[in-house]
């Protein structure tokens, strides 16, 4: 069976619309409710959430779910996807959820689940799910003492404050470091600017005034330019940029220049491969990291093992072969010394660790290596598979054939929204740029 719902991040899509919807949401509570229900102990599930206006609407479904089934409910608030993960393995709870749509605008929202090792569920966990929710859910309804309670946690972000202070070496501070963060009027809208305080840098927050509706919007991961501007107005020392869930993170140097999730990985590599800290003598990517990444790390006699899209599939690779250092060119970055998902804060404090530690300048430090030219395209699907349609792969293999081995090409259905992500990366720019744009325009007539 194939899941219907859950994609590559959990359940996404507009809000109010199927399949984000108070039914849904009530029905996602008590189907993994019940499956994570495990001996005669008081079972827990603790909810976060960003700051999108749906969020109130799709926590008060999911509490009625859990509640229903005998599950007490601990609600953070606005907190980072990461922090939920966190907290669930300290809390002891049986099951995490995130209310959050990443860095889609306000009107989407989504549903991800975590299990009681703060890891993100496996397809065959979210498939189980699926499945209950299409049978006999009244079944698993407990009887009306059993009926479980909910309360907010008052000290969660304080708690992961804490935390994520506790990753930075306790030999370093971060005083006279002039920081600007984006906090994309999102989930880290208070945390993120707390830790960088604390730890003594001068802050200049930006993207930190949420009004339910202005989640991502200009600000943030996936709109750099407001972090860039901050950084040469205040004239500031680094830049970070999360998105709206904080779990993904793009930082810049002093001069604005972006530093992506590559080449934080070459900088980490070299690093803690210095220090002896590094594992499994590499780090894990995705079929997205650039071939120049590939390439560094081949010079420093470490690999670079790739993993599909999707950070808990890097994380799958990371456990499999022993790796401590995962991530996506994105801005998902994950450090399991440290924890279980990717954190945009823990992300920008290694780099920062590694730039107090030099003694150097982001601009001459955390550019590692040169990337090859890459191309991206997305295009919006209208109907039907246009990647199985015969001119749409033989067009592909085409564009492959005059790359001639000096590039790839790679074309792949996105997880969360309905689009076709084309991406194209080589030597030679101008060809590169034309077979993406001759992919694209044929999806779009095969999706016609």
């Amino acid at each position: 069976m194939v899941r219907k719902m859950f994609g590559t991040d959990g359940i996404r899509g507009l809000a109010n619309k199927f399949p984000m919807t108070p039914e849904i949401a009530l029905k996602v509570g008590m189907a993994a409710g019940r499956i994570f229900t495990r001996g005669d102990h008081r079972h827990r599930v603790v909810i976060g959430k960003d700051t999108r206006l749906s969020g109130y609407m799709i926590e008060s479904a999911l509490v009625s779910g859990f509640t229903s089934v005998g599950m007490d409910v601990f609600q953070f608030g606005p907190l980072p996807t990461p922090a939920v993960a966190m907290l669930t393995r300290s809390l002891r709870a049986d099951l995490g959820v995130m209310i959050s749509a990443s860095h889609n605008a306000y009107h989407d929202n989504g549903i991800k689940l975590f299990g009681p090792d703060g890891q993100k569920l496996s397809d065959e966990r979210e498939l189980e799910i699926e499945t209950l929710m299409d049978n006999g859910l009244e079944d698993g309804l407990v009887a009306p003492e059993n009926i479980g309670r909910a309360r907010r946690i008052e000290d969660a972000q304080a708690r992961y404050i804490e935390f994520v202070k506790r990753t930075f070496p306790k030999h370093l501070r971060l005083e006279g470091l002039r920081i600007v963060i984006d906090c994309a009027h999102g989930a880290a809208y208070r945390v993120a600017p707390a830790v960088l305080w604390e730890l003594g840098a001068d802050v200049f927050a930006i993207g930190v005034e949420p009004n339910g509706m202005n989640i991502n919007q200009e600000v943030g991961s996936t709109a750099p330019a407001a972090m860039i501007e901050k950084v040469k107005e205040t004239r500031a020392d680094f830049g970070i940029a999360l998105d709206g869930d904080a779990d993904r993170v793009v930082m810049c140097d002093e001069k604005g220049y972006i530093i992506d999730g590559d080449q934080v990985l070459a900088l980490i590599a070299r690093s803690w491969a210095r220090t002896g800290e590094l594992k499994g003598g590499g780090v894990v990517g995705t079929v997205m990291s650039n071939i120049g990444l590939e390439r560094y790390l081949a010079g420093q006699n470490l690999k670079l093992v790739r993993a599909a899209v999707g950070d808990r599939y890097v994380i799958e690779k990371m456990r499999a072969g022993g790796f401590n250092v995962g991530g996506e060119q994105s801005g998902h970055i994950i450090f399991s010394d440290f924890i279980t998902t990717g954190d945009g804060l823990i992300g920008a404090l290694q780099v920062l660790a590694v730039l107090a530690e030099e003694r150097r300048p982001a601009s001459e430090a955390a550019h590692i290596f040169e990337p090859a030219p890459q191309v991206m395209e997305n295009v919006r699907l209208k109907r039907g598979e246009p990647l199985s349609d015969a001119k749409v792969t033989s067009h592909i293999k085409d564009c492959e054939a005059r790359l001639n081995g000096h590039g790839r090409i790679l074309v792949r259905k996105s997880g969360t929204e309905p689009v076709i992500r084309i991406m194209g990366e080589g030597e030679d720019e101008k060809l590169v740029r034309q077979c993406v744009r001759e992919i694209a325009q044929v999806i779009r007539e095969a999706s016609a």
